[in-house]
Order: C-alpha cells, then structure tokens, then sequence
C-alpha cells in the first residue's frame, strides 16, 4: 500500500475514474436504511453529486490533518446538525461510511483490506465532529 497521505486520495481518484461511482453510491445509500430515502426527497441531485464529491476530498484531506479544511469541516457540520438546513441524526452515519465502503470496494481494483480500514477510519473522524455538533 502507498503511504496513507497518498492512499485514499489515489483511491478516490481510481474511484472517480468510473463515471457512475457517485451516483452508485447514492443508489446504495439511500436502501441503506428506511429514514435516508426520505431525506434526499427534494434533493437536486446534480448539485448533490458535485456536493459530496467535494465532501469526500474534504474529508479525507480532513482524516490527514490538513489544517486547510477545518473552516470547511465546520460548515459541512453545521450544515448537518439539528439546527442546520439539513440535519443528520448521527445514528444515520454509519450506513453513510459503509455504503461508501461498499463504492469503494465495487470501483477500486486496488481496495485492499488495509486500503479500506484506512477508508473507514478517515471517514470515521468526520463523522465523530459531525456527531459533536449535532
């Protein structure tokens, strides 16, 4: 495996490399579980795309310690708490990370079992300050 600053951003790139990657992960995300469908109800999903393409790279620019997204770490959380134009019960998070996995397994050839532990535990960090600020 590359070194861990430079693995899931690789990953992520092979990922994008299929042009159906972000809306297969939303086809999972979204049977993932009955309260999730209903959210995304009046979504545009164009935008929305475009929305969490950015959030994974922000995310695992995040999990690295980049100091350069903190400022947009804290927007996405606020975005998602209680109080935030569209809010996420953390009790939801977990079906997001593993239907990111399971994206990720069906698009990188290289998604080793080390590979995507790193995947989950970057992805993990994001959720836990999200769930902060819920």
């Amino acid at each position: 495996m590359a070194d861990t600053s430079d693995a899931l951003p690789q990953s992520f790139g092979r990922c994008l490399r299929n042009k159906d990657f972000i809306a297969r992960f939303y086809e999972i995300f979204l049977a993932s579980h009955p309260d999730i469908a209903p959210m995304f109800a009046k979504t545009d999903f164009a935008q929305q795309r475009l929305a969490l393409r950015r959030g994974i790279s922000v995310a695992i620019s995040f999990a690295a310690g980049s100091n350069l997204v903190n400022r947009t770490v804290e927007q996405m959380a606020h975005i998602h708490s209680r109080k935030g134009r569209t809010p996420v019960p953390p009790p939801l998070y977990p079906y997001w990370i593993e239907s990111l996995l399971q994206t990720v397994r069906e698009n990188d050839s290289e998604a080793s079992p080390a590979l995507m532990l790193r995947w989950s535990q970057a992805m993990q960090q994001v959720v836990n300050r999200f769930s902060k600020d819920y």
